[in-house]
């Protein structure tokens, strides 16, 4: 690249991406202490504050150019849009899948179990009359398999879903850690 388009294209380049990369891995960080993975986080922490040092450093020394500050904005905006991705894709954490039907669930109950799910159900009452309520918790990464049986048996049922910080005895089916001496479930 020539010397004379380095302060207006490089140097916003490498701006934007120091700040992409420190935030999303500041994202991840977050993400990884609310689901648990205390042990991870301060080295994504301390990796993303290096990162974050280089960003901050080439805009306070280029201050001359607008363009890195909007290369550093932009750069943040895309950071928690890459950071979310991330997470996304390693489906990390648990869920708690709670399913109502005013339907027999036998079918559907017998059918999660198939599929290596543990299953709880509760007959419940609810505003129209008897219905029945079924509870699992889950790998995060499973949960669409495990709607996909639900949306085929009982389209019509209530769904609820929300994240789990912690589980432990009962069945969650094991899933391999990323992090050596990590167990994720019993």
């Amino acid at each position: 690249m020539p010397d004379s388009l380095w302060p207006l294209v490089g140097i916003p380049a490498l701006i934007f991406l120091a700040r992409m990369s420190d935030v999303t891995l500041g994202t991840l960080r977050i993400i990884f202490v609310s689901r648990g993975l205390v042990r991870l986080a301060p080295f994504v922490g301390f990796v993303e504050v290096l990162v974050w040092l280089v960003a901050i450093t080439q805009v306070l020394q280029h201050l001359d150019h607008p363009v890195n500050y909007v290369a550093y904005a932009a750069g943040f905006a895309t950071g928690t849009w890459a950071g979310i991705q991330i997470e996304a894709r390693l489906g990390l954490g648990l869920m708690a899948l709670r399913v109502i039907t005013d339907e027999d669930a036998s079918e559907l109950t017998e059918a999660l179990r198939a599929a290596r799910f543990g299953v709880t159900t509760v007959a419940a009452r609810g505003i129209r009359g008897k219905v029945r309520l079924l509870f699992t918790i889950l790998q995060r990464n499973d949960l669409e398999r495990a709607l996909e049986i639900v949306r085929d048996l009982h389209p019509s049922a209530f769904v609820s879903i929300s994240d789990v910080r912690e589980a432990s005895e009962g069945f969650i089916m094991p899933r391999r850690s990323l992090l050596p001496g990590r167990r994720q479930s019993k």
